[in-house]
């Protein structure tokens, strides 16, 4: 399915209403999407940005319309997304999983969290991925092309030391997160259990990881522009 319903259904709310009334000059900047392929706890959310205020608007379409206003983490001005996106969110496993069997990445893809935004003019899917075996994948897709423009796994214990400790305080202590060993393979159902507590607490600091990922993407674009800058010089 594409967002383009999922607008139409949000413009038809009160609550869009009456934002609508209030923030004349707000804009679609983006969509949040987790597509949860075991437990089915999906989450559409579509963001607004409003100018006047500097802050983000966002609606969850599950259970109802619930909107919350929230601050920028950075001070960069998010661009308007066109809702005729070409790629349907049903799309996006198909995409990955061919581009995984290419890269004989054998993991099985649990759950997916896509963010759609305009990049400079274009429209990308930026996704990451909770994959069997403790592994996170992330990548880049071309929503007109649905090429795969990148693509990256790492285990989930590089993940959990990227968050703080006071984060953390209420997972489950276990071996993996004391140290660096891996769970035991036979132990699944319990690794399932710590990755879902993980994500509670992942899931309030949202935000924070959507900036994280604007700065990754930042940073791979000031890289390609130095390349290009030494190589003028040469």
């Amino acid at each position: 399915m594409k967002i383009q319903p999922y607008v139409e259904r949000l413009e038809k709310s009160k609550e869009y209403k009456d934002f609508h009334k209030e923030h004349k000059g707000a804009y679609l900047s983006a969509g949040f999407f987790v597509l949860d392929f075991e437990e089915k706890k999906n989450v559409h959310q579509l963001d607004f940005y409003v100018p006047r205020q500097n802050k983000m608007a966002a609606f969850t379409l599950d259970s109802g319309v619930k909107m919350q206003l929230l601050d920028l983490i950075n001070e960069k001005v998010p661009e308007k997304l066109d809702i005729n996106v070409k790629t349907d969110l049903d799309a996006l496993y198909g995409i990955l999983e061919d581009e995984m069997k290419n890269r004989n990445i054998t993991e099985n893809i649990k759950k997916i969290v896509a963010v759609l935004q305009n990049i400079e003019g274009k429209r990308l899917w930026n996704l990451t991925c909770v994959l069997s075996g403790m592994e996170i994948l992330r990548s880049h897709v071309d929503d007109e092309t649905r090429s795969v423009l990148k693509m990256e796994k790492f285990s989930m214990m590089d993940l959990i030391k990227k968050v703080p400790g006071k984060a953390l305080a209420g997972l489950p202590e276990s071996k993996a997160v004391r140290g660096n060993a891996q769970p035991p393979k036979n132990d699944i159902s319990n690794q399932i259990k710590q990755i879902d507590k993980m994500e509670e607490v992942l899931e309030k600091k949202k935000a924070e990881l959507k900036s994280i990922a604007e700065k990754a993407d930042s940073l791979d674009r000031e890289k390609k522009e130095l390349k290009r800058l030494e190589k003028k010089k040469k």
